[in-house]
């Protein structure tokens, strides 16, 4: 499709006239539909009749029992209810595809084929297609055939072992990490494989593994092990040899991170102390010497911190040129002024709920900075615009790529 050569509106997006046509569901796929549609794709999510993408009932939920969750990552996106598995909805699909720029699926190696619907069938339909194919351990190797969840790419792929405290098991994030992780490189390969079409004039396959996404941001694990044999341990809220960089406690029961691990921006976090000297006592002068002195540094910034409320420890580090920040949570995010003057969580009309809030686009674009246009839609909401408006498909037609199963 591409009509991005056009004059795009202001506010619609820098993906505005591309179109993704979204497969998956859960989480991975999802969020790499997610972040398109924010940019300003046209995101069409084909869904199974009746029972939709489980995620519509995962976490919290709305009185009627949809999914909070769902508001978020189905935004901005189209709900078709077909089953592709049904020649009906094959053919739908296939149509679908000829129109549009950008196919997402996240199910297990093998299942597009089974349904008739693989690359080779899918760039026939469009030259142009790009196919983002998302899956534990991606398309090819001797763990390809296994089921995979983001967990296991977090286990895999490095993260779950450095989590934690060193005399405890791993632990996990209070998000789903590897899923985007993931989600976000099968978006960012979209769009490189967009800008190459360009110049080719043909799509590609772009084949995201849950555990490789993952080791992608595992900076420099694998080559401190194979150099120096090193590997790398759980620390809990701290990093070795990286001091003083910790959560600390203030007067008022709250806690601060305070990253004051290089040398000048040490030497300002000394004098703000009223400890000047610290950074000249060779003990703590350089990173190193630091990093050696790890527990006792903290000890003396503790001490420090123990006296002042947090706000106040804002304050003067923000004065000083320290980097410093709340451990935020919700509530705190909503009453920030910060937050505020760069809408980083916006109001959005819901259908039953009145208006809701969430994380506004991210990143933002100078002159087409993308924009959230409607939460989650009830599955198939858009089956008739889309089958009938943009297909061409009778009502009877509709009504069939529905129906089988």
């Amino acid at each position: 499709m591409d009509t991005s050569s056009e004059a795009t509106p202001a506010g619609a997006g820098p993906l505005a006239g591309f179109r993704v046509v979204e497969l998956g569901q859960l989480i991975a796929g999802p969020f790499a539909g997610q972040l398109l549609g924010d940019l300003g794709a046209e995101v069409i999510k084909i869904e199974l009749p009746g029972t939709g993408d489980p995620l519509r009932h995962w976490g919290q939920l709305t009185p009627d029992g949809d999914s909070l969750w769902w508001s978020v990552i189905g935004r901005n996106k189209k709900s078709v209810a077909i089953d592709v598995r049904s020649e009906v909805g094959r053919t739908a699909l296939l149509r679908l595809v000829a129109v549009s720029d950008v196919l997402i699926e996240n199910f297990r190696p093998g299942t597009l084929e089974k349904w008739g619907l693989s690359y080779e069938v899918l760039e026939q339909a469009n030259p142009g297609i790009v196919l983002v194919r998302v899956s534990g351990f991606g398309q090819t190797g001797p763990y390809a055939d296994r089921a995979g969840f983001g967990a296991i790419g977090e286990a895999m792929g490095g993260l779950r072992a450095v989590m934690g405290d060193a005399d405890r098991p791993p632990v996990r994030a209070g998000i789903a990490v590897g899923d985007a992780m993931s989600g976000a490189l099968g978006a960012l390969g979209a769009v490189a494989a967009l800008l190459e079409r360009r110049t080719s004039g043909r799509g590609q396959v772009l084949d995201v593994a849950l555990y490789e996404s993952v080791l992608t941001f595992m900076e420099s694990l694998v080559t401190d092990y194979d150099v120096r044999g090193r590997i790398r341990p759980r620390t809990g809220a701290t990093l070795p040899g990286v001091a003083p960089s910790n959560v600390y406690p203030t007067r008022d029961g709250r806690e601060v991170l305070i990253a004051g691990n290089q040398d000048s921006v040490f030497r300002r976090l000394a004098d703000v102390m009223g400890s000047p000297q610290l950074a000249d006592d060779p003990r703590y002068a350089t990173h190193v010497a630091r990093g050696e002195r790890q527990l006792e540094l903290d000890a003396l910034v503790t001490a420090w911190t123990e006296s002042l409320t947090a706000k106040e420890i804002i304050d003067v580090l923000a004065g000083a040129g320290v980097p410093a920040g709340s451990i935020y949570q919700a509530p705190d995010m909503l009453t920030d002024p910060h937050f505020a003057a760069r809408e980083a969580i916006i109001d959005i009309a819901h259908p039953t709920l009145g208006t809701i809030k969430m994380q506004n686009v991210a990143p933002r674009a100078s002159r087409t900075p993308g924009r959230v246009n409607w939460p989650g839609p009830a599955l198939g909401a858009h089956t008739t615009e889309v089958m009938g408006g943009l297909l061409g498909f009778t009502e009877a037609d509709t009504a069939a790529a529905q129906g089988a199963r």
